[in-house]
């Protein structure tokens, strides 16, 4: 059975699925392109674990799978059938020790491949914390005590990863494939976003995990909307999308944050409109002090404090109780763009993945991302 990164990677790269229309679906990946593209746009550089500020990590080859560790001028190969499939990866002073058996080896970063060079299979892990299977090209630095592991990956496995940790088991396939345009959309129109690589796998930047298996309709719905972005004026944007909207979506103007260059529109969701996402906080005065009404930013430092949970949307009323605000509100995060329940809600009734997309982000075209030359 093939481990589930080479399933995205072999769907990805020889299958394709009925789509609405033939020049919507974009042509799909061949096994010869999928990683060869390595140009601007093809691969994204994603930062992962970094919630853990990990010391350590742990590197593992899959079965089947080879990895070749570049340390310095060292190279060690992890693979099962050499008796030596893993390694420990610590911070050491201002190095990264990498113990793998009785062999130690140190280097100010460290990359990790497959034998000639290419994207492989491999598996990472915080000891105790973590674990996860990607599909790409490791690299680890160090900065200020911690490790810093950075995955470079191909953009259509990135964005299935996205769709896949983005939405739940029963959405619809239409409503999966206006994510998985929103989701692209983001990593083609808004790199480094962080020193050190361009997006981290949080909902700073984009909620990702591992790749979906191949049969998952994550991995269809990025297929069929193959490398397939959202525009205004001609121009790709980094599309901001939200759980639910709470009935109608917000504008970054009226949250207090900087406009971009698509300004977005307010539009009506009648599915949170009828059924709102509705919740029930309680929060210290003190906290409550930093809390302003529609701005993203003061929401955001106060669930910082408190916890994700405390302040859960920009929607809500306050009422004071002894030393403590009661907040009562509707919606699941900042409310701007795709609303994931209306867009869910909408696929169940027969709209298709376009017309999703055209009602939360008015005024926008899809386009095929520009093909690039061939690597030479």
């Amino acid at each position: 059975m093939l481990s589930p990164a080479l399933s995205v990677l072999a769907l990805l790269a020889g299958l394709s699925f009925t789509c609405s229309q033939n020049a919507e679906a974009g042509e799909p990946l061949t096994s010869s392109d999928a990683f060869s593209r390595d140009l601007p746009g093809a691969v994204v550089h994603v930062g992962v674990f970094g919630l853990f500020h990990p010391r350590q990590l742990r590197l593992s080859a899959p079965d089947g799978h080879a990895l070749i560790l570049h340390a310095g001028e060292e190279r060690l190969v992890l693979e099962k059938s050499s008796g030596v499939d893993s390694a420990n990866l610590s911070v050491s002073e201002k190095d990264i020790a990498v113990t793998a058996r009785t062999r130690v080896v140190q280097a100010l970063s460290l990359t990790v491949t497959g034998r000639k060079n290419e994207p492989t299979d491999f598996i990472l892990a915080v000891p105790g914390k973590i674990k996860r299977h990607y599909h790409g090209m490791l690299r680890v630095e160090q900065s200020a005590g911690s490790l810093i592991a950075i995955v470079d990956m191909d953009r259509e496995i990135a964005v299935a990863s996205v769709v896949a940790a983005e939405s739940g088991p029963d959405t619809p396939i239409e409503a999966l494939k206006a994510q998985a345009v929103a989701a692209r959309s983001y990593f083609a129109a808004s790199r480094g976003r962080h020193a050190d690589f361009d997006f981290c796998d949080t909902t700073h930047c984009q909620f990702l995990r591992e790749p979906p298996p191949a049969q998952s309709l994550a991995v269809k719905a990025v297929s069929a909307t193959s490398d397939l972005v959202l525009a205004y004026d001609a121009h790709p944007f980094a599309a901001m999308y939200t759980r639910s909207c709470g009935g109608k979506t917000h504008t970054p103007a009226e949250l207090s944050i900087p406009s971009t260059i698509y300004p977005y529109f307010s539009v009506e969701c009648k599915y949170c409109r009828e059924h709102p996402a509705r919740w029930s906080s309680r929060i210290p005065s003190t906290a409550a002090a930093a809390l302003r009404s529609s701005d993203e930013s003061a929401r955001l430092g106060v669930d910082r404090r408190l916890g994700w949970s405390a302040v859960p949307s920009n929607d809500f009323t306050v009422k004071k109780e002894n030393d403590q605000f009661i907040l009562n509100g509707t919606g699941q995060g900042h409310g701007i763009g795709l609303c994931q329940a209306g867009a869910k809600a909408m696929a169940e009734e027969g709209a298709d993945y376009r017309k999703i997309l055209s009602h939360y982000y008015p005024n926008t075209t899809i386009v095929p991302l520009p093909a690039h030359p061939a690597s030479e």
